[in-house]
């Protein structure tokens, strides 16, 4: 019997996994996407814990539970305990005590998985994303994509195009993408931009320089609340500078990822969505195995080849 485990258990930051543990789960993905390997017993419960909206990361999560043979149970704020005054903590207590074995959170605070994993003593927290921390399965789908684009990072030039500031995409993927050996760029408005952006990272001066300069940009949301407090002038400005435009995609070799929901005719054009040079699609179709492989890793459930598999 073959066993998936290498680092079993809470999936909380790309630092807290480690290359090591990160290269495992895109390689099981992957086998689990050729069909190579298959768990040889369904989980148990899995809680899918989700105190923002989502489509993507949810659906995914819930599709990959239902083909390890996971029972699920869902939760949104909106008509829980919370809106008595229940706390956070007594949530993920009481999540745990009705048996779930994995809870896979999602929350606006940004410690938010650190602390489910503090609380927990039974249960695996997987962090679907914390505020504008960290969403570990995001990097991990996005690097398992261009890996199969690209065969390796190692000097590949990678740009993230959009709200650096906020997003917890470009936290994760810059980190497993420089571990992987890739050059990061990064190009977004000025107030859009980290205050502490790593001094390895190249400054682009707007979207179609960075489809020049890189082998794969990642597009990221415009969040247009972010508008009304005078971090973009306006929407026309914005896509002055930062759109990825189908013209710009045609004339140069550049991928193109985007972690959704698109807001499409605002960060990029609607025809670039389905474009050959996009990725984003694969990036969804990836998401669901790299969130088998991390169910089956972190809850340590044995796997074997399917030849071996009694029916």
């Amino acid at each position: 019997m073959d066993t998936i485990i290498t680092m079993p258990g809470h999936l909380i930051t790309i630092e807290q996994a480690g290359i090591e543990r990160c290269t495992a789960i895109i390689e099981w993905a992957r086998r689990f996407r050729n069909r190579d390997a298959v768990p040889s017993q369904p989980p148990g419960t899995v809680a899918l814990a989700f105190f923002e909206p989502s489509t993507r990361t949810r659906m995914s999560f819930e599709v990959a539970a239902a083909m390890l043979g996971a029972r699920t149970v869902g939760f949104t704020t909106s008509g829980s305990s919370i809106e008595k005054g229940e706390s956070f903590e007594d949530t993920i207590a009481t999540i745990e005590a009705l048996g779930a074995e994995a809870i896979v959170l999602r929350h606006s605070a940004s410690d938010a998985a650190e602390r489910a994993a503090a609380i927990a003593t039974r249960a695996v927290i997987i962090n679907a994303g914390d505020g504008m921390h960290q969403h570990p399965t995001q990097a991990l789908l996005d690097s398992m994509t261009l890996l199969d684009t690209f065969g390796t990072l190692e000097k590949r030039r990678i740009a993230f195009i959009g709200d650096v500031l906020h997003s917890r995409v470009f936290r994760s993927g810059y980190t497993l993408f420089r571990m992987l050996g890739a050059e990061i760029g990064v190009c977004a408005p000025p107030l859009l931009r980290s205050g502490h952006l790593p001094l390895d990272m190249v400054e682009l001066s707007d979207a179609r320089a960075a489809l020049k300069w890189a082998d794969a940009v990642v597009v990221l949301r415009l969040q247009r609340e972010r508008m009304q407090s005078g971090l973009v002038p306006s929407l026309a400005d914005y896509r002055q500078r930062w759109a990825v435009r189908i013209a710009d995609v045609e004339e140069n070799s550049c991928y193109v990822l985007h972690p959704g929901p698109v807001n499409a005719g605002v960060e990029l054009d609607a025809a670039v969505v389905d474009h050959a040079r996009s990725l984003i699609r694969r990036q969804v179709t990836n998401g669901v195995f790299v969130r088998v492989a991390v169910l089956v890793e972190a809850l340590g459930i044995p796997v074997v080849q399917p030849s071996s598999v009694v029916t």
